[in-house]
């Protein structure tokens, strides 16, 4: 009786000492087929390939016997082009989709349409801003953190003085764009950045070749800026390769969010002495393992989830602080490279 009564206290005092509202850490279960589409905002770009090779080593690990679809669009179709896609998957009866965003709320009507079948809606990189038809947004840093290191590198790169410095973004509809750049407007209220001043926002669609023409339109609309902020793995290294063609690289500075392969040279020779990243190969692997968990039912789409994601480690679902509604899943951390560590992260 009295080993019962113990027993009984100690159960009572680790219900106690567990925290609020959390649920007990699951494993997920490999061995499980489940048809899964990953849906980059389109395809040709470094990051997301990336990415894919992360969901990939998921997969492999998780021995899910199907094949992981790597789907996307065209940059000229992309928003077109992703509704098209998930209207499709949801037709063939797939068990999760996951999509980086670049459709805005136009992608609702066919995310809902997905979920109404059962299907899981995973979003990564970009989510659905209202969250309507997602399940989970696997997040790679927390947004309002995107907007401070930016304007900490702003604030570095231009120094005490400060100045002007415009914005290259890539598109309009972006979610996740948006809100990093919302972001730094609100981190640039501080007194701390009082000298830096945003004098514009330009869109290059994640095009190489637009993305490099706005860059030399920003210099000729504003001829006193000092640098450009590119939040787009493709803009800054289109920014940068413009500042270098133009030989303005001593006047104009390039920072953002880039990959180190891409930006290596750019960062050796001065035109962009500081941007930032996070794994995008941990993001997509991260992201395979959400989706996985939520189609096999191992995990629940319900803040204080708990689950382990292989050699990442333990996550729990969130309520998404950014947007008004949703759930998240925060990835991290971020990393900041300049020239005394692009070399050995571009390799």
């Amino acid at each position: 009786m009295k080993k019962i009564l113990l027993a009984t206290v100690a159960a009572t005092m680790l219900g106690l000492l567990a925290p609020h509202g959390a649920s007990a850490q699951t494993t997920i279960e490999p061995g499980k087929p489940v048809e899964m589409v990953l849906l980059p905002k389109f395809l040709g770009i470094l990051p997301f390939d990336q990415a894919h090779k992360g969901a990939e080593e998921a997969a492999a690990e998780l021995k899910n016997a199907k094949t992981l679809q790597y789907l996307g669009p065209t940059p000229e179709n992309s928003v077109a082009g992703q509704i098209e896609i998930v209207t499709n998957a949801t037709t063939q009866g797939v068990g999760a989709i996951m999509m980086s965003n670049n459709s805005g709320d136009q992608i609702v009507p066919a995310a809902k349409a997905a979920h109404a079948k059962g299907i899981k809606v995973v979003t990564w990189d970009s989510p659905i801003p209202s969250a309507e038809g997602e399940d989970v947004f696997v997040a790679q840093v927390d947004f309002s953190e995107t907007g401070k290191v930016m304007a900490d590198m702003a604030l570095s790169i231009m120094g005490p003085d400060g100045g002007k410095f415009a914005i290259l973004s890539a598109s309009p509809d972006a979610a996740n764009q948006n809100a990093w750049i919302a972001a730094m407007q609100t981190a640039l209220k501080d007194p701390k950045y009082a000298k830096l001043e945003v004098v514009g926002i330009v869109y290059g669609n994640d095009q190489s070749e637009a993305s490099y023409s706005q860059a030399l339109a920003l210099v000729d609309k504003y001829p006193g800026i000092k640098l450009i902020m590119a939040p787009t793995s493709v803009g800054i290294v289109a920014a940068a390769k413009a500042m270098q063609d133009e030989k303005l690289c001593d006047k104009i500075k390039v920072s953002g969010l880039g990959v180190p392969a891409e930006m290596l040279a750019y960062t050796k020779n001065g035109c962009a002495p500081q941007f930032a990243l996070w794994s995008f190969v941990d993001l997509g692997y991260l992201s395979y393992y959400t989706a996985y968990g939520l189609a096999t039912g191992a995990i629940k789409a319900e803040a204080g989830a708990s689950f382990k994601a292989g050699r990442l480690g333990n996550y729990t679902i969130t309520k998404d602080p950014t947007r008004k509604e949703g759930l998240r899943v925060l990835m991290g951390p971020f990393s900041k490279y300049d020239a005394s560590n692009v070399e050995a992260a571009a390799k």
